[in-house]
């Protein structure tokens, strides 16, 4: 698994890869955290086009900074996850308290800032 940041304005973008699973998820979290508290960010944009596999402990690792970010008004948007992964989100109830969107971190950013 690999994690790639960038950030946008008060959005910080992560575009994670490979496999979110037992093994990896601390590590994704970990990351997460760092950069959260480097960026001060508001948003937090997961570009899950590139994971394949995605087990519980990726839904953990989601939720827990998704708690993190919302107590301070902020949200978490999930970009462009594969259909087995979506399925996933949508089953363990994700898509109820955070979007899921189709489109690149980049473009969902600037329609956001427009409404």
């Amino acid at each position: 698994m690999q994690v790639f940041f960038s950030q946008e304005g008060s959005a910080l973008i992560a575009r994670v890869k490979g496999e979110v699973d037992l093994s990896t998820a601390d590590r994704l979290r970990q990351e997460l955290e760092s950069s959260l508290e480097h960026a001060r960010a508001h948003i937090l944009c997961l570009d899950l086009e590139g994971v394949s596999f995605m087990d519980s402990s990726g839904l953990g690792v989601i939720l827990g900074r998704y708690r993190r970010i919302s107590q301070t008004g902020g949200k978490v948007v999930i970009c462009r996850p594969q259909p087995q992964i979506r399925r996933l989100l949508d089953l363990a109830g994700l898509s109820k308290i955070m979007d899921i969107v189709e489109e690149e971190p980049q473009e969902y950013l600037r329609k956001a800032g427009k409404e």
